[in-house]
């Protein structure tokens, strides 16, 4: 049976007060009290309970993180940042995947709460009201990693999307292409995916064009999705000469699909990305990609948290509405080429 803090106080002949200030490390114990307490603790073999330290320190190492799934590379990426960064400010994760519904989203939220976990790092493609309220109403800090919604108050660690749309768009229209598609999420108000589109639009409109509405796709961060959409201007004799897409896997299944109908890329269209992913470099062709410092992203959202929690008597996030933007950088691969002329 394992033992209790009331055994160790038993054992030492203090309070059980006693035990719990020696446990966290509290000045104000006898040397002779914290000797014979920690006796008692190594002859008990006792292991203190870390929720109940945490509830009696008001303070947590945990930070809880909340991903749709484990199946994209954009998500493990920034995990890996997370972890790493975690890992070395002393703090442990607890990860939870929502499978994007917003009724897993907002019970994740909840137990974090109650687990008193000192903050919330949320990556979600979409988020519903429900959940934007949720997250808005909990004292808990939250972090949104590159998808901001309208009406949301937390702050999030981004790229500067606007930019990196733009300047996208502008080097494929200096090699020649005036037929450019756009493959994007499938949310208006998400905030991340008007930027890009205002960006891709700022772009076309400095050199004299216009969106052409039938090549605005929604490709909802799917594979399989951008790729019947690619199938659908191939049949339709709409092929543009060049795709963007706002995910890289969004990017492959276009690719895909030009290839498995006998186009080549990028001789006849070229395809290019929005993360750089790790397949990004490996698919053929390698993809043309904005850069996205994932990993760095999650770092910032980690150090964003311990920031906060450094002040045990204030709990409010400093950088609430805020957006935290990191450097991106776009790279040329195979997956681009001059326009067909």
């Amino acid at each position: 049976m394992k033992s209790t803090i009331k055994d160790v106080a038993d054992r030492s002949g203090v309070s059980i007060a006693t035990v719990s200030r020696v446990i966290n490390g509290a000045s104000v114990v006898s040397e002779k009290s914290r000797k014979k307490v920690l006796e008692a603790i190594k002859e008990l073999d006792f292991k203190p309970n870390q929720v109940a330290r945490n509830l009696v320190m008001q303070k947590n190492t945990t930070i809880g993180i909340i991903v749709p799934g484990m199946g994209n590379q954009y998500y493990g990426g920034i995990l890996n940042g997370i972890e790493e960064e975690s890992s070395k400010l002393g703090y442990d994760v607890m990860l939870c995947t929502s499978g994007g519904e917003s009724q897993n989203e907002i019970r994740h939220l909840e137990m974090f709460e109650e687990r008193h976990v000192a903050g919330i790092i949320v990556m979600a493609q979409r988020l519903k009201p429900e959940t934007v309220q949720k997250i808005n109403d909990l004292k808990t800090p939250v972090i949104m990693m590159n998808r901001s919604t309208s009406g949301l108050k937390c702050p999030t660690v981004s790229i500067d999307n606007f930019r990196a749309a733009y300047e996208i768009t502008n080097y494929l229209i200096e090699k020649g292409h005036r037929k450019i598609a756009l493959f994007r999420n499938s949310m208006d108000i998400d905030a991340c995916g008007v930027e890009q589109y205002s960006g891709f639009e700022r772009a076309l409109a400095e050199h004299g064009l216009s969106i052409d509405r039938s090549l605005v796709k929604y490709g909802e961060f799917r594979t399989e999705k951008s790729y019947e959409l690619m199938a659908e201007l191939i049949r339709k004799k709409n092929v543009p000469t060049a795709v963007i897409a706002t995910s890289d896997i969004m990017a492959v299944g276009a690719c895909n699909a030009l290839v498995d109908n006998g186009y080549k890329v990028p001789e006849d269209v070229s395809v290019v990305g929005f993360n750089d992913i790790q397949l990004a470099g490996l698919y053929r062709p390698s993809l043309t990609v904005i850069h996205q410092p994932l990993k760095a992203m999650g770092a910032e959202a980690v150090r964003m948290i311990v920031n906060v929690n450094k002040n045990e008597n204030e709990r409010t996030m400093p950088y609430d509405g805020r957006t935290v933007i990191l450097s991106h950088s776009l790279i040329e691969r195979q997956s681009s080429a001059e326009a067909k002329k």
